[in-house]
């Protein structure tokens, strides 16, 4: 029996369909999901990618997820992101130039070293983004 997936972001549902196996980094690390999981809720951790395959996916769905909960239960996987880029919706110039501009490689400035992790987080998400991609980071 095949898991049933959705993958919803705050503005839109990124992709719904059956799978076989989901892979997603929580607070807790890294679980893999197959059918006949035990049900489970966790918080996602920022600037990871959720890696969705088998069934409808075929070889692989990629995604970058920033934020948000995984939840588990009775082979249904619901994955709410605050936001979801799939691979093949990545401007990849535009990721690095977000990751130069976050950890002040572009020679703009300060390396982000800011009180309230500001850019910390926008080089995670940048990070994430080259990491769906199938780019180097």
């Amino acid at each position: 029996m095949p898991l049933n997936v959705d993958l919803v972001s705050a503005e839109r549902r990124v992709w719904s369909g059956e799978a076989n196996f989901v892979v997603a980094r929580t607070l807790d690390g890294e679980l893999g999901i197959l059918p006949g999981h035990i049900s489970l809720l966790g918080v996602l951790a920022e600037g990871f990618t959720v890696r969705i395959t088998g069934g409808e996916a075929g070889a692989g769905i990629e995604a970058a997820a920033h934020g948000g909960f995984l939840s588990v239960s009775d082979d249904n996987v619901t994955i709410l992101t605050e936001i979801a880029e799939l691979s093949t919706e990545i401007d990849v110039e535009r990721a690095r130039a977000a990751l130069a501009r976050a950890t002040g490689a572009d020679g703009g400035g300060d390396d982000g070293g800011d009180a309230d992790g500001s850019n910390e987080s926008a080089a995670a998400r940048a990070r994430a983004r080259l990491a769906a991609a199938g780019q180097p980071v």
